[in-house]
Order: C-alpha cells, then sequence, then structure tokens
C-alpha cells in the first residue's frame, strides 16, 4: 500500500524555495575551464623546461604541481560536463557522481606529485646544486599571475560545489607556492644559500598535503554515499518529523548525487493515509526550503501496513 512520489526540481513548490541556490550553479564554467587549462599548459611546460635548464628544485617541484592541476583542471571539466548530462540507459541518476569521483582523484594526484618531490628535495638537500635566481623569479611571477587568474574565473562557483572549490583552492595554492618560489630566489640572490631551493621544494610539499586534505575527506566519503556535511541528518528527521500528521519515519538515507545535487529517500508513517498527498507535499517544501534538497523519494505509509521487521 502507501503512497509513491517523486519530486523533481521542476515542481513549483520544490523551486520556488531552491531557486536562490541554483544561480550560481547554472553559470557555465566550461569557458573558466578551457581558459585555465590552456593557461596552466603552457606555464607547465616553460616552467618544467627553464627548472631543468638551471636545475632549480622549487621550479620542477612548482611544474610537477602545476601539472597535477592541469590533469585536476581537465578531470573537473571532463566531470563538469557530464554532470549536466540526461540520466540515460544504466545510469538512471546521470553521470553527476563523476564530479565526486574527479575530486577524489584530483587529491590522490597532488598526494603522488608531492611524494616524488619531496624524495627528490631530500636528495637535494644532501646535495645542492647552484641556482640562477632571477630565472626563477621570472617564471615564477608569470606563474602567481596565471594561477590568480585562473583561480578568479571559478570564485563564483566554489561555495556549491565541491568540484568548483577543488578547482579554486587548487589555483589559490598554486599562486601561493609560486611566490614562495619568489621570496627563496630572492633570498638565493641575497645570501648564496643553495639550500633554500630544495628546502622550499619541501615547503611547497607542505602546503600542497595540508591544502588538499578537505577535498580528499569530502570527496572519499561522498564516494562511500556518505551525507555531504552542510547536510545535518539528525535536523532533516526532526524536520519530517516535525510535520502535522507525521508520527514516525524510517529508511532514511541522503546521499550526493554529484558535487551540487543530493538526494533523499526515507518511509514516513502518517495517522491518516487519506492526508497522504497533503503530508507528501509540505514534506517536500519543507525539504526544498530547509536543505535545498529536491530529489526526494517519499514512501507513505500508515503504522498497521508497515511490517515490524522493517520499522525502527
Amino acid at each position: 500500500m502507501g503512497l509513491h512520489h517523486h519530486s523533481h526540481d521542476n515542481d513549483s513548490h520544490a523551486h520556488s524555495h531552491a531557486h536562490h541556490h541554483h544561480d550560481v550553479k547554472d553559470i557555465d564554467f566550461g569557458k573558466a575551464f578551457a581558459i585555465g587549462a590552456i593557461l596552466n599548459i603552457g606555464f607547465v611546460l616553460v616552467e618544467f623546461i627553464t627548472g631543468i635548464m638551471i636545475k632549480s628544485l622549487a621550479l620542477i617541484a612548482d611544474a610537477g604541481h602545476n601539472l597535477s592541476d592541469v590533469i585536476g583542471l581537465i578531470l573537473a571539466w571532463l566531470a563538469f560536463i557530464a554532470a549536466k548530462k540526461k540520466p540515460e540507459g544504466q545510469f538512471t541518476y546521470g553521470y553527476g557522481h563523476s564530479t565526486i569521483v574527479a575530486s577524489f582523484i584530483n587529491s590522490i594526484f597532488l598526494y603522488m606529485a608531492s611524494g616524488i618531490i619531496a624524495f627528490e628535495a631530500i636528495k637535494r638537500l644532501l646535495n645542492p646544486e647552484p641556482q640562477e635566481g632571477v630565472v626563477m623569479i621570472i617564471v615564477a611571477a608569470i606563474g602567481v599571475v596565471i594561477n590568480l587568474v585562473t583561480a578568479f574565473l571559478f570564485a563564483a562557483g566554489r561555495k556549491h560545489d565541491l568540484n568548483i572549490r577543488a578547482t579554486f583552492l587548487h589555483m589559490i595554492y598554486d599562486g601561493l607556492v609560486s611566490l614562495g618560489v619568489i621570496i627563496g630566489a630572492v633570498i638565493i640572490i641575497i645570501t648564496g644559500w643553495q639550500w633554500v631551493d630544495p628546502m622550499l621544494g619541501i615547503l611547497i610539499v607542505g602546503v600542497i598535503i595540508y591544502g588538499s586534505w578537505d577535498v580528499l575527506k569530502q570527496s572519499f566519503k561522498l564516494s562511500l554515499a556518505a551525507a555531504p556535511d552542510d547536510i545535518d541528518i539528525a535536523k532533516v528527521t526532526e524536520t519530517i518529523k516535525a510535520i502535522n500528521g507525521v508520527s514516525d519515519i524510517h529508511d532514511l538515507h541522503v546521499w550526493a548525487l554529484s558535487t551540487t545535487q543530493n538526494a533523499l529517500s526515507v518511509h514516513v508513517i502518517v495517522e491518516d493515509l487519506a492526508k497522504g498527498q497533503e503530508i507528501l507535499d509540505e514534506i517536500n517544501h519543507e525539504l526544498g526550503h530547509e536543505f535545498n534538497l529536491a530529489h526526494n523519494t517519499i514512501q507513505i505509509e500508515t503504522n498497521y501496513n508497515c511490517g515490524l521487521s522493517t520499522h525502527i
């Protein structure tokens, strides 16, 4: 028995309250990704070749870091496009989950790059090589500009989308790291201390590891179908139970469809099945308004037709 109903984004009641969240998501970051990728690929090549020519580990480390970024950017971009595709065939949820996978792979890449750089830096600390500070400064300065420009392209979407936020943070970190390279180069010019370069390499790695932890943790949790951190499950439960006519709920699930959209399913026990539709609309309204949850599957049941085995 029980009524089944699925509410979509286009339901007027769910949408009227959720629309203030939709403005940003509808911005197309495709152009931002394209510009960012082209700028960064060009820069990585320049930085890497220069780093090898002048034997600067800080530049090579930065180039490695930026390369992992470019890969990350492209992954995030593909996921961003995929998330917009309509569900089809076996992919009944569409491809939005790819944004979560991309955020996760992105973080892993960074950690791998960090390991290689740290290893190189330790080797170099034991055996310093002469540096050319001026070239380091010029190249790193170009890096600061490119990274900040790219970060700026994603600034608008960083609050609503883990995938965009990962990309945004990445670019900001890159800018800071390049700034570190400049400071290091200045120190090398003034003091002639060659060990500053590998030390910087190690510092860069520290920044990367610290800065990426949050995205790694979040994307891993979402991969395991955990509810996103910004949705308080206890509060969702209270909100539904507080609705007039609801006596209890069970089997509540909230999970991420992508880095911007979440889904919910729940069984709701009502006192009067005749009021089912009314209660249903009210639940959808509340979930859309309070939690921006518009993909809800809600089963309405009365107590007697709900077997004890499923009742929590």
